[in-house]
């Protein structure tokens, strides 16, 4: 089970923005790699100090986190806006959060040879799901024009900072000397620059592709939630660069007769006079299929019949919600000759005359049955 993000930076939900950035620079500089090496339980605790950094730095992740926790972001196996983070994620997204703790900022990833590696950018798509892919779960192909290294280009080390992608510089304070490293403006810090590139690419030996990307969509995910397919993204120019990632946003398709709530459905449905005083069995549409279900004699305008488990699955594997039909008795608008004279006759007639029952709950019972 994963260990909640505030437990793992020590801190409480209601802490503010600076304290958990505060938070996660003091973790970050006790689990550095730097500090710890050769410890992959400390590497494992620098990683998990990202991932809860990037969720409550982030006011939509953390709202979403705090509603739906882990489910939010996980079952998806590759997604997540704090999907499990590598060392590159980590320096490229949040290295100015070390400061100079270690000689100078990181601002990005760096191989075993100590060059830093650029992180393409990332890509930001939407995807229009309907009801029935939410219930289901879905598989989506989708076209993206990604921005990727032409074929033939070559890279050269920078000579500028020699391939480390970072300038040294050497300050006298007043409390000595102090060494501090700042990004290589000539390469843009990945240590290395265009040899050679072929015809059709940009100044940077890159061009435009199309690319076709499978995204695999759990069942149960909610209107605005967003997933992440990684390495999906723009690729960034030299050897040692990685691709950013694609960031898919998920729109829920209005159904045309039943509305979500949650992890539960709700349906209308309309009877008449006759059926409601002699009861009937009813076929109705459902996610997934036909249900059938029985009305019993006298059922009353407003009653609502909970049909369990027939809702929206959790994101979190905990089962599904449920499909709640709502009874609504239809009182004609016309009526004929013989039809106005036989209700006439039974307005005084005693069994057609309100009589509820305690039993018989209000409508603001029902609302209060329904959100608990």
């Amino acid at each position: 089970m994963k260990k909640d993000f505030y437990e793992i930076l020590g801190i409480s939900k209601g802490a503010s923005a600076e304290e958990i950035k505060k938070a996660y620079r003091k973790k970050a500089i006790q689990y550095h790699p730097d500090k710890n090496p050769g410890d992959t339980q400390a590497e494992e605790n620098f990683k998990l100090a990202a991932e809860a950094y990037e969720v409550l730095s982030d006011a939509d992740k953390k709202a979403r986190y705090d509603q739906y926790g882990h489910a939010a972001f996980d079952g998806a196996g590759g997604f997540g806006g704090g999907g499990h983070m590598n060392m590159d994620d980590i320096f490229s997204q949040f290295g100015d959060i070390f400061g100079s703790a270690f000689g100078g900022g990181f601002g990005g990833g760096f191989n075993g040879g100590g060059q830093r590696r650029v992180k393409g950018s990332n890509l930001r798509i939407k995807v229009k799901l309907t009801l029935e892919d939410i219930v289901n779960g879905v598989e989506k192909k989708v076209k993206v024009k990604r921005k990727v290294q032409a074929k033939g280009v070559t890279y050269r080390t920078c000579s500028t900072c020699n391939g480390s992608g970072q300038i040294m510089r050497v300050a006298n304070t007043i409390l000595g000397r102090m060494q501090t490293a700042s990004t290589c403006n000539a390469c843009g810090g990945s240590g290395q620059i265009l040899d050679a590139k072929p015809s059709g690419a940009d100044a940077q030996g890159m061009i435009m592709e199309d690319d076709t990307v499978s995204i695999k969509i759990p069942a149960g995910v909610v209107d605005g939630m967003q997933l992440k397919v990684s390495n999906k993204g723009n690729e960034a120019p030299g050897n040692n660069s990685v691709p950013g990632d694609l960031i898919v946003a998920i729109e829920e398709l209005e159904h045309d007769f039943l509305k979500r709530e949650g992890e539960n459905l709700h349906y209308d449905l309309y009877i008449s006079f006759p059926e409601a005083a002699l009861g009937i069995s009813k076929e109705i549409e459902a996610v997934g299929g036909k249900v059938r279900i029985k009305l019993e004699e006298g059922i009353q305008s407003g009653k609502i019949l909970r049909l369990k488990g027939k809702g929206i699955p959790s994101l979190n594997g905990y089962g599904n919600g449920d499909l709640l039909v709502h009874v609504n008795v239809w009182t004609p608008k016309t009526l004929n000759k013989e039809q106005k004279v036989f209700f006439e006759n039974m307005l005084s007639d005693d069994n057609f005359r309100p009589s509820p029952e305690k039993s018989d709950k209000s409508f603001f019972e029902k609302v209060k049955d329904m959100f608990s």
